[in-house]
């Protein structure tokens, strides 16, 4: 069986594989309010979650993997992770410390499962995932 990493390897042999574009341009379209951000799981979170995008793979998950999709119905053969920030020093300023290894495994998870919807719409047109971090 052929891995992964050998099949984007194969890809990129024969094409130009597309990125897909900027997430947090995307994600202030929605107009998402502070409630949005917290949604069920931080409803009662002592501060501020405004603006934290990677808490959004967490409350607000169908927004993410809606905005994979739009990327990939665009073009794009690799989608990045909604997880720029989902380091314990950049969530420490939501006090979000602890919840940085579920957003990082839900952005993965989120991005898998877009990709996996848009082969299977493609004829199996392979799709990838890159973890990001800032």
């Amino acid at each position: 069986m052929t891995s992964r990493a050998d099949t984007l390897l194969a890809q990129l042999n024969q094409r130009i594989l597309i990125l897909d574009g900027a997430m947090g341009s995307l994600i202030q379209s929605y107009k998402l309010t502070e409630e949005d951000f917290r949604g069920d799981l931080f409803a009662d979170h002592p501060c501020n979650l405004s603006g934290n995008n990677d808490v959004l793979v967490l409350t607000q998950p169908q927004v993410i993997k809606e905005i994979h999709k739009k990327y990939l119905d665009a073009g794009a053969d690799i989608i990045e992770t909604n997880s720029f920030n989902a380091t314990s020093i950049s969530q420490a300023d939501y006090q979000l410390e602890s919840a940085v290894y579920d957003i990082n495994k839900a952005a993965a998870s989120l991005a898998r499962q877009a990709c996996d919807e848009a082969e299977k719409e493609s004829s199996g047109i392979p799709r990838f995932v890159a973890g990001t971090l800032g």
